[in-house]
């Protein structure tokens, strides 16, 4: 009689060992409970949930860990799902626009060396005004603008 309790309460154990969630059906809950959180990954063995993909912030990672934590038959959870870095934020160098005292002096340099040409500074604005050859125009602007005035007004008449 004794054996045949001891039989019975075994075959009760294993029964009840056997009953218990299986990791397929555990990581098929974890997973249907994530499913508004694309790229995540979820594989379990042996009762341990672990957890895969990117995250956008630390609440979202927390947050797969507690989901997972909760489904029955999870004993623990191995979370590792990754920060996305934050997109790099691209700011803009601000406009260097000279002194009209430095300005002055530059273009006077500049405008010099085409005869016929001269220049006028006011507000950062320059004024070119004079003649000058059609093939020497690109090169007195590009040296203007180099000197970052706020803009450059052509009024030369093209030869």
């Amino acid at each position: 009689m004794k054996i045949k309790s001891i039989l019975l309460g075994m075959s009760l154990a294993l029964t009840l060992v056997a009953c218990g969630p299986k990791d397929a059906d555990i990581q098929k809950e974890i997973a249907a409970k994530m499913g508004d959180m694309p790229g995540m990954e979820v594989t379990v063995k042996d009762g341990v949930a672990t957890i895969s993909g990117i995250c956008k912030d630390a609440a979202c990672k927390e947050s797969c860990e507690n989901i997972a934590k909760g489904i029955k038959g999870v004993k623990s959870v191995v979370n590792n799902c990754e920060i996305q870095a934050p997109e790099p934020v691209a700011t803009t160098a601000p406009v260097e626009i000279n002194a009209d005292s430095v300005l002055n002096t530059s273009v006077g340099e500049v405008v010099k060396t085409y005869s016929g040409v001269t220049a006028s500074v006011k507000d950062g604005v320059v004024t070119l005004t004079g003649d000058i050859k059609k093939s020497q125009l690109p090169n007195l602007i590009k040296s203007i603008q180099e000197l970052k005035p706020k803009k450059v007004e052509n009024k030369l008449t093209i030869k």
